[in-house]
C-alpha cells in the first residue's frame, strides 16, 4: 500500500510539472523570463531560510533575500566555486525536509577530488516532464512517441542508472523506453553483439567513447544494428568525430549538456548546431577571469544557478566549463538562449595493442569504492606502460590494497601492463583549472 502511495505522489509531480513542457521552448521571451524569474525568487527564498551558506551571507551582508527578484540581481550574490563548495558541502545543502531527505550522486569533479550533490527527490521526479523537450526531438526522430528502444553504454551505478532505478521504485509511468545498460567495459565486439540483439532506436553514451567506438566499428567493417538517432553526454564529442559518424553511418547525433550540480542545462534541437538553454531550469552565464559576465558570442566559464533543485542549492556556480552565449535564434524556431560547444570537456581515450580503447569512466569505475584514495591519475606513456599518481590520507593508508587496485587495473588494460605507482600530496590542476584523471599520449591510426 505505501509503495502505490508513493508512485501515485511520484506520478502527480511528474503530471504537475508535465504540462506546457512542449510549449516552454517556444515561449516569447517576456513570458520566458517571467517564468525564470518566478522560480529564482523560490528558490532564494529558500536558500536564505533553509541552506547555511546563503543564510549566512545575507545575514551578514544586510541584504534581504526578497531583493533577489530577476537574474540580474544574482551580481549581488558571491561567485562560488568548486572548492568553496568541496571545503564543506554541508553549508550548501538545505536543512529543509527535502533537503534531508534528498539523494546523494558522486562526482569526480574538474579537480578529480569525489564530491557528493544532493538532489531532491521533487526535482529528479520533475526531470521527467523537464525531459520532455529533448525527448520531443528524439521522438520526432525516430519518428515514434512510444514503444522505443534505449540503449546506454555505460557503468553499472553511473547518474543514468541510478535515475532510472529511483524512477521505477517512485513512479508508474507504463509508456517508459525499453532500456538496456551495455557495460563500458564490455569489448567492441561484445558491445556490437548486444546492440544487434537489442536494436535500440536511440543509442546513449559519454561523447568520446562514441567517436571512438564508431571510428572503430567502422575501421573492422563489422555489420551493425544502427540507431536512428545517437545522444551523448557527461563529455564532449569532436566536431570531427559528430561530422564523421553522421556521414559514414547517416545516423543523427545529439548532444545534452548537464553537470552533477545540475541535470537539465541545454540540448541540441533538430538542427544540431548549439545548444538551447534550459532558461527557467538552470540560469547561466559567462564570466571572465575577474568574474564579470562578458557581452554575447565571447568566451568565458560557464556559471549556473540551478533553479529547481532543494538539495544542494547552488547560485551563481562556477561550473568550470568554457563556452560562450549567441544572441541569434536558432531557425527551429525555439525562443531558448543558444550555448556554444563545451571547450575542454573531450576525454583522452587509452588506445590498447589489439585495438580496444578505454574509457576514463571504466577507471572511474575502479576508483570510485576505493575511500583509501583522494585523488588519481592514470597517465599512458606507451601502449603497455602507465604511469599512475595517487593522492591517499597517507601512503601506509594504501599498503595493504594497492596490489589489489593494481590487479584491479590490469584486468582493465591488459595482464602484461606496466603500472608504476606513486604517492603524492596534491596533483596539480591543468590550463584554466581543469582535471584529466586519464591522460593517453598514445595516437592510434583509427580514433
Amino acid at each position: 500500500m505505501i509503495e502505490l502511495l508513493n508512485k501515485l505522489y511520484g506520478n502527480a509531480i511528474v503530471f504537475s510539472n508535465l504540462r506546457a513542457q512542449h510549449r516552454i521552448p517556444y515561449f516569447s521571451e517576456k513570458k520566458l523570463h517571467e517564468l525564470r524569474d518566478r522560480r529564482l525568487r523560490r528558490i532564494v527564498q529558500y536558500a536564505a531560510k533553509t541552506v547555511p551558506y546563503y543564510r549566512d551571507f545575507f545575514q551578514r551582508e544586510g541584504i534581504n533575500s526578497g531583493q533577489i527578484k530577476t537574474v540580474a540581481d544574482l551580481d549581488r550574490l558571491p561567485l562560488v566555486d568548486k572548492q568553496e563548495l568541496r571545503k564543506d558541502p554541508s553549508r550548501f545543502l538545505s536543512n529543509s525536509a527535502l533537503g534531508k531527505n534528498s539523494i546523494a550522486f558522486l562526482t569526480s569533479g574538474s579537480t578529480g577530488l569525489p564530491l557528493n550533490i544532493h538532489h531532491d527527490s521533487n526535482s529528479l521526479l520533475a526531470n521527467i516532464a523537464f525531459g520532455e523537450r529533448q525527448r520531443e526531438v528524439i521522438t520526432g526522430i525516430c519518428g515514434r512517441k512510444v514503444g522505443y528502444r534505449e540503449a546506454l553504454i555505460s557503468y553499472n551505478g553511473c547518474v543514468s542508472t541510478k535515475v532510472w532505478d529511483f524512477y521505477e521504485k517512485k513512479t508508474y509511468i507504463p509508456v517508459r523506453p525499453q532500456r538496456l545498460l551495455i557495460p563500458i567495459s564490455k569489448t567492441i565486439e561484445a558491445v556490437v553483439q548486444e546492440l544487434n540483439r537489442f536494436r535500440p532506436n536511440v543509442l546513449i553514451g559519454y561523447g568520446s567513447y562514441l567517436e571512438a567506438f564508431f571510428k572503430t566499428i567502422y575501421s573492422m567493417e563489422v555489420n551493425i544494428q544502427l540507431p536512428q538517432v545517437l545522444l551523448y553526454g557527461g563529455d564532449a564529442m569532436t566536431n570531427a568525430g559528430r561530422d564523421f559518424i553522421e556521414e559514414k553511418f547517416g545516423v543523427p547525433v545529439l548532444s545534452t549538456y548537464q553537470a552533477m550540480e545540475c541535470f537539465k542545462i541545454g540540448f541540441f534541437c533538430e538542427n544540431r548546431e548549439n545548444f538551447h538553454l534550459h532558461e527557467d531550469l538552470c540560469h547561466v552565464k559567462i564570466v571572465n577571469a575577474d568574474g564579470e559576465e562578458v557581452a554575447d558570442d565571447e568566451k568565458g566559464e560557464v556559471v549556473i544557478s540551478n533553479l529547481v533543485n532543494r538539495g544542494t542549492v547552488l547560485l551563481n556556480y562556477r561550473l568550470g566549463d568554457i563556452a560562450s552565449i549567441s544572441n541569434r535564434k536558432c531557425s527551429c524556431g525555439r525562443t531558448l538562449s543558444l550555448l556554444s560547444e563545451i571547450e575542454g570537456r573531450v576525454e583522452d581515450i587509452i588506445i590498447l595493442p589489439d585495438g580496444q580503447f578505454v574509457h576514463p569512466r571504466v577507471v572511474w569505475s575502479i576508483f570510485k569504492h576505493k575511500n583509501e584514495v583522494l585523488q588519481y591519475q592514470l597517465i599512458q606513456h606507451e601502449l603497455m606502460l602507465f604511469e599512475l599518481k595517487l593522492v591517499t590520507g597517507g601512503q601506509e593508508t594504501v599498503n595493504g590494497f594497492l596490489n589489489e587496485l593494481l590487479t584491479d587495473l590490469r584486468e582493465v588494460l591488459g595482464e602484461s601492463s606496466t603500472i608504476e605507482a606513486e604517492f603524492y600530496n596534491e596533483l596539480p590542476r591543468q590550463n584554466r583549472g581543469k582535471f584529466r584523471s586519464v591522460m593517453s599520449y598514445c595516437k592510434s591510426n583509427v580514433i
